[in-house]
């Protein structure tokens, strides 16, 4: 991707900043602190501060050390027993610390250790579904046989014993067959000429060793899958979307393999909320969300996380049945009571939809608008957009580089111009 160079009468930087808080003030007006809301939820510890996250350390972040609390190394190894060795007690600390939203302190009066507990059962009854074994038969001794899988806590447990279903999560570091390398062309938005998104330019997939382009499948404890995931997960760790695109295995063989799913949790995508704020209370439907049978829940995280294949049709179908009973089974373990009126599954849900209280309109996209002062009336502007886009107000510096993108970019591609937004 390039730039033409500046033509007369083009905005300046100052211009561009003015602009960008202008619109964050229009915002602000419409839905009060939602910039300020949304930039809390995405924050990020540096990771100098990650790395130095050990077990029962004093200097460890407050949302790690609450979770050390109400979730120790040893309930951990009781709740996962099977898990892929990778999946360590250090590796959740350093995934929750680097996210300080998670298992945040709420000082509002809202009880954080319950938001907490809350939060983790949520989280890891999804888990079961997405890295889960779901072998009826499996025994410790079963799982021993495994190398990857072969924990110490399996040693310590009643060998010909079945480990019940929920006790199955995270197995799967990588989605089942799947190996670092391939590139057979799942899980892939990749430029490819006319009809590509925009994700697959500004989260270009990389290339393996062949020179074909690599697969985003499922990866870590929420099977992250797809480049415009990975992309915007590494801007969010990195500061850089190519760091992970180029090299997505980190995602499950270091400590990103919690962080991803963290990340996740803690991201509200327009006109979706983000996990945590559906558990927080932070979201809270509005009559066009009743409308829809749509209620803070267990059910409405999973339409967060794959409702448009698992809701919907009136009849639950069996994913969310076992989200549903890991849930329940969690629930119980970690004494976090489940309302009796709490809408745990999904399939009479209409899903977040237009005018629903969780739209944000933060994205930026073209401005279509006619200006008479500027050559052939183009408007060198972007406008707000409740859409997901590559730019956000949340990130400032985005309204111009849309802008720039919008009416001086050329994308190039093995040499050729492709795209070419100089045309107006």
């Amino acid at each position: 991707m390039t730039f033409i160079a500046a033509p007369t009468g083009y905005p300046t930087s100052a211009q561009f900043t003015a602009t960008e808080t202008d619109l964050g003030k229009s915002v602000s007006a419409t839905d009060p602190g939602v910039l300020d809301r949304i930039r809390a939820a995405l924050r990020t510890l540096p990771d100098q501060q990650v790395d130095a996250i050990a077990a029962g350390a004093a200097a460890n972040p407050d949302n790690v050390k609450r979770v050390e609390r109400l979730l120790p190394a040893a309930k951990f190894d009781e709740m996962f027993p099977v898990r892929n060795i990778k999946y360590t007690y250090l590796n959740l600390l350093k995934g929750i610390g680097k996210f300080p939203a998670y298992c945040a302190t709420y000082s509002d009066g809202r009880d954080s250790d319950a938001i907490c507990k809350k939060l983790l059962v949520t989280s890891f009854a999804h888990f079961v579904q997405e890295t889960g074994a779901n072998w009826p038969s499996l025994t410790p001794a079963t799982a021993r046989g495994y190398p990857d899988q072969n924990n110490a806590v399996l040693a310590t447990m009643p060998q010909g014993t079945a480990i019940p279903s929920h006790h199955q999560g995270l197995w799967y570091l990588r989605e089942s067959g799947y190996q670092e390398g391939s590139a057979v062309g799942s899980y892939q938005d990749c430029y490819t000429g006319q009809g590509s998104t925009i994700f697959s330019v500004f989260y270009a997939c990389g290339f393996n060793s062949q020179g074909a382009t690599l697969d985003y499948f499922g990866r870590g404890s929420k099977q992250l899958s797809w480049n415009y995931n990975f992309g915007p997960f590494s801007k969010a760790v990195y500061g850089d979307p190519a760091v992970l695109l180029d090299d997505p295995g980190r995602v499950a063989d270091t400590w990103l393999n919690f962080a991803s799913a963290v990340w996740f949790a803690v991201t509200p995508q327009s006109p979706k909320p983000s996990m945590i704020w559906v558990v927080d209370g932070t979201w809270k439907p509005n009559t066009v969300d009743v409308a829809n049978n749509m209620t803070p829940g267990f059910g409405a995280t999973v339409h967060i996380i794959n409702g448009g294949i698992e809701c919907g049709g009136g009849t639950e179908r069996q994913q969310v049945i076992n989200r549903i009973a890991a849930y329940r089974a969690l629930a119980g373990e970690m004494g976090v009571v489940i309302p009796a009126d709490e809408q745990v599954g999904c399939a009479n849900m209409k899903g977040f939809q237009p005018g629903s209280a969780a739209v944000t309109k933060v994205y930026l996209d073209k401005g279509w608008n006619y200006n008479p002062s500027n050559p052939g009336g183009v408007s060198w502007s972007c406008q707000l957009v409740d859409y997901q886009m590559p730019f956000s107000l949340v990130n400032p510096g985005d309204y111009q580089l849309c802008v720039n993108y919008m009416f001086r970019g050329q994308v190039f591609w093995k040499g050729n111009m492709v795209i070419d937004n100089t045309k107006q």
